[in-house]
């Protein structure tokens, strides 16, 4: 591993020259505060940002900060935060979800009204630049001791094939004991599907689940023990034909619940549009989009807490806005799954939290049309994958994905510098070595593609939700072509759980959210909502005049060339297109970088010849950016890829 420390031990260098200066004073507060001056001015200086960049820190005004748990790049140039609820459950008991409409080319922001809780959804760009967006929160968890009413799964079963029946929010399911329960969402059970015929007839009953809550409170009204239950209200045929079963109802931990619901973000009304529900309710789920338009969404807790188990996982259609079920296979919740030039999907391995230790874990190539699973072998420290980064590495056509960091099951306090690499172009994919992460064991590392072929890795905590006062104040470039990193200027604000980093179409990168367990090193005080948005400079855009690319098409066919007009042509030395990030809880499958071959020059400009491979370049919107001997980009022109 490689690691550039020139700068950095100069400015500690001449910073302790200036401290030698000030000694005699006897004076700490001014001893720090020249100190501080001088590291500014020292990351202030131009040769210091060509060689390590530089953040710049935002703060909105009050009434425009909300809780940045989902940040999704549009074609507009716009960024969409969601916050949903944003992990307040006072706001989530006040029906007030947020989200913020960011563009960060003139720093102008707007809330956009928010339909329901999306908070901990996921989202996917559709070919038409629109932002699918599926689940959220139905209901927050409720620790042991909080819990005050006895609740669990109500499975409501149907036995008369005349019909579906709907049951609404808040009814009553009455034990043998006379205890009342009550739903906390409205259920539809499915009719009884009849078969054969005469004494060969064969009735199944139609079922559906809902979580449920005793009207009161107190150990009385636990029932540890299956039971059937009478729906209050029914009679006659009714009464006897639809009724609920629970294996128990308890005062245990209560796990956060999700929802149905999807929605379509249109980035020209700049509104949200209600599109058909989910089969299964979702809660932490990831959404891949496929190479035909398409986007399957897997994993999840449900409507009543429980891990969705694999055979629920659905496929939405952009074109009749409506979903279908998909090939079965469980993962633990948003699982990093890329879309792989052969039309399989990868998974990285890396997961975001809820799931048992033992299930789910291994990475692996899975064939959608045969539902086969070829495990990738040889990822180092396969236990500590949790709240780990999942990058494709660019160009998408190495077939290159990387694993960086990771932690636990949990709220293990343990974490991993380790950073693997499965070549997926190989006849049997398998896991390589590469460097370890220069800060040591990170978690919630976020990893973003730059239009120079490189990765910035930023932020993270070496614990749990920064437990310990320990979030990574550190960001490292990663370069693919000799598999080194490199140092870039550091974060001066810290990102853990809930943050999230996306590139923006001039070349910058922008770092949101955080949302540690504790404000302090001492864990005395309950931790805040990270609000500020740092946005961070390559060194690409310190070295002089940028390529600029002119005239250009706002849509090409895949296999197709296009002309782009050039200032310089003849400087350009990559091109690329790279889709837009929509990323959340460090997990981004939709960021890749696909190269262009360049073909015939002119004097103001050159052709572009796209990949035909829709699964290499999923249809969609793609900022494409040109780049020169340097590795400077230009600043990107959308342009949308179609087939």
């Amino acid at each position: 591993m490689k690691i550039h420390k020139t700068g950095r031990t100069k400015r500690f260098a001449l910073g302790s020259t200036v401290a030698l200066a000030v000694a005699g004073m006897n004076a700490p507060a001014v001893l720090g505060f020249a100190t501080h001056q001088y590291h500014q001015y020292v990351i202030n200086r131009p040769e210091y940002k060509a060689e390590y960049g530089h953040w710049q820190t935002l703060t909105l005004p009050a009434g425009f900060r909300v809780n940045a748990v989902h940040a999704s790049l549009l074609r507009t140039g716009k960024v969409l935060i969601v916050a949903g609820s944003g992990n307040d459950e006072k706001h989530f008991d006040a029906g007030t979800f947020r989200s913020l409409l960011w563009n960060p080319a003139d720093n102008t922001y707007k809330l956009v009204p928010t339909p329901a809780d999306m908070f901990c959804g996921g989202h996917a760009s559709l070919p038409d630049g629109r932002l699918l967006l599926a689940g959220g929160t139905q209901r927050y968890e409720k620790l042991v001791g909080a819990v005050k009413r006895a609740a669990g799964v109500m499975r409501v079963r149907n036995e008369s094939p005349a019909g579906a029946r709907t049951f609404p929010r808040g009814t009553v399911f009455v034990g043998p004991n006379g205890r009342e329960y009550t739903s906390t969402a409205p259920v539809t059970v499915p009719a009884a599907v009849k078969s054969g015929s005469g004494r060969q007839t064969v009735v199944t009953a139609g079922e559906q689940h809902v979580f449920v809550e005793a009207v009161g409170e107190g150990p009385d009204w636990v029932a540890g023990s299956p039971a059937q239950y009478r729906i209050k209200g029914l009679d006659g045929a009714d009464a006897h034909d639809l009724y609920g079963q629970s294996a128990k109802l308890t005062l245990d931990k209560q796990e956060y619940q999700g929802i149905r619901s999807a929605f379509e973000f249109n980035p020209d009304t700049e509104l949200y549009e209600q599109v058909t529900d989910m089969a299964s309710a979702r809660w932490y789920p990831t959404l891949t989009g496929l190479g035909d338009g398409r986007v399957l969404t897997v994993s999840g807790l449900d409507d009543t807490g429980e891990i969705l188990n694999g055979n629920d996982n659905e496929i939405y259609d952009p074109g009749s806005r409506t979903w279908s079920k998909g090939p079965d296979r469980y993962f633990p919740t948003y699982p990093s799954i890329f879309l792989t030039a052969a039309g399989k999907l990868f998974y990285s391995g890396s997961n975001a939290g809820y799931g048992p230790a033992d299930k789910g874990r291994e990475p692996g190539v899975w064939d959608l049309a045969t539902n086969g699973f070829q495990p990738v072998p040889g990822l180092r420290d396969p236990d500590l994958t949790e709240t780990s980064s999942s990058v494709l590495l660019p160009p998408a056509q190495a077939q290159k994905v990387m694993v960086l960091g990771g932690g636990g099951v949990g709220e293990s306090p343990s974490s991993t510098a380790r950073t693997d690499i499965a070549d997926l172009s190989a006849a049997t994919p398998a896991f390589t070595p590469g460097p370890d992460l220069p800060a040591g064991g990170t978690r919630y590392l976020n990893s973003v593609i730059l239009p120079d072929d490189t990765v910035l890795t930023t932020g993270g905590s070496s614990g749990y939700r920064g437990r310990g006062g320990s979030d990574l104040l550190r960001a490292q470039v990663y370069h693919p072509d000799s598999n080194t990193f490199t140092a870039a200027a550091e974060p001066t604000v810290g990102r853990d759980y809930h943050s999230e980093a996306l590139l923006l179409p001039d070349g910058r990168v922008a770092v949101l959210g955080s949302n540690p367990l504790f404000a302090d090193k001492a864990e005395t005080t309950p931790g805040g909502f990270e609000q500020r948005i740092e946005v961070y400079t390559p060194p690409y855009l310190f070295r002089g005049e940028r390529p600029q690319v002119g005239a250009a098409p706002e849509r090409a066919k895949l296999g197709g060339t296009v002309r782009i007009g050039s200032t310089r042509p003849e400087a350009v030395t990559t091109a690329k297109l790279i889709r837009p990030s929509s990323v959340t809880h460090v997990t981004d499958v939709e960021q890749r970088s696909v190269a262009l071959d360049i073909g015939a020059r002119t004097a103001d400009g050159l052709a572009l010849t796209l990949p035909a491979n829709p699964d290499l370049l999923p249809p969609g919107w793609y900022m494409l950016f040109v780049t020169d001997t340097a590795g400077t980009p230009s600043v990107a022109r959308w342009i949308q890829v179609t087939r």
